[in-house]
């Protein structure tokens, strides 16, 4: 039976937004609802969710290119079609073709001044970016404009693949300049989850936890410090977070027995990978990973 992720792992990764959000506005934004229906338009269904296959350590989450927005409704089941009155005005088919959803003017006016912050491809923005904006523009840009054009461009589903997938914090010359939160990480990766599981025809929770796995490794923590910066009220969302936990631990583990061994065996590389049966590049990957943490784990 799949995981329920409630609503209260949505309000939770809201919170985390929304808390994001305060940092970037530097100010109370207006509490639009959450929704992927505001993302600005772009140029090229390959950069849909703003984040490209060649940005180096980017974590993937292969996003839908063809995702525009919320799906619509199912009908209820055990109920046919409603049968219109004579006269009435018909309605258009659930299938029928949605019209383009239009951005909000400050928002197309970001994307032409800051075409690699708010055009193709969305980067994280600083925090205080609000403040810089109007400090840059203050005869182009409505403040109240801005701060409900930044809501909803921060919400979007683009917006929070970049998130998710690690990416620094950038300010207006588009160099990064802070790391992303490890709590806005994984926050971000529940929230575009929930958004693509409804839609998807398939269980997302085995690549979710890689994500989660992926995203911990990153972050240079323990996971005790992990746990306790991104863990949420979700228990589905939790038991997932440990899962991915143990994996990471057990991989470990494996990692570091083999290292042991092959320190302990005295033969070269190539020697050492035929005598375990393992592709001598993949060898030293993960040799290289168990060197790699070691001095982690001493501290």
């Amino acid at each position: 039976m799949m995981a329920d992720f409630s609503l209260t792992a949505t309000a939770s990764a809201m919170t985390a937004t929304l808390s994001a959000q305060e940092e970037i506005l530097s100010t109370q934004a207006p509490c639009a609802a959450p929704t992927e229906a505001a993302e600005a338009p772009v140029d090229g269904a390959a950069q849909t969710m703003g984040v490209t296959p060649s940005q180096p350590g980017v974590l993937s989450l292969d996003p839908d290119p063809t995702e525009t927005g919320a799906a619509a409704k199912p009908r209820r089941a055990g109920r046919g079609p409603r049968q219109e009155a004579r006269g009435a005005p018909q309605r258009p088919p659930q299938n029928a073709a949605r019209a383009p959803r239009t951005a909000p003017p400050v928002l197309e006016q970001l994307a032409d001044l800051y075409p690699g912050l708010f055009g193709a491809v969305f980067l994280p923005l600083k925090r205080g970016i609000f403040q810089d904006l109007l400090a840059a523009h203050p005869q182009v840009l409505d403040r109240e404009a801005l701060k409900a054009g930044l809501a909803i461009h921060t919400r979007s589903t683009r917006y929070l693949h970049s998130v998710a997938a690690g990416l620094k914090r950038h300010d207006l010359q588009g160099q990064a300049v802070e790391d992303m939160a490890p709590e806005h990480v994984h926050h971000a990766l529940l929230e575009v989850f929930r958004r693509r599981q409804g839609r998807a025809g398939e269980d997302l929770r085995p690549r979710l936890r890689q994500r989660m796995a992926q995203a911990f490794e990153a972050s240079g923590l323990s996971s005790e410090a992990y746990g306790e910066r991104v863990r949420g009220r979700d228990e589905a969302a939790n038991a997932l977070l440990d899962e991915a936990l143990a994996e990471v631990a057990a991989r470990g583990a494996r990692d570091e027995a083999l290292l042991r061994a092959f320190e302990a065996s005295g033969q070269a590389l190539d020697t050492f990978a035929d005598m375990y049966g393992l592709d001598p590049r993949d060898a030293a990957r993960t040799l290289e990973r168990a060197r790699h943490r070691r001095p982690a784990a001493a501290t």
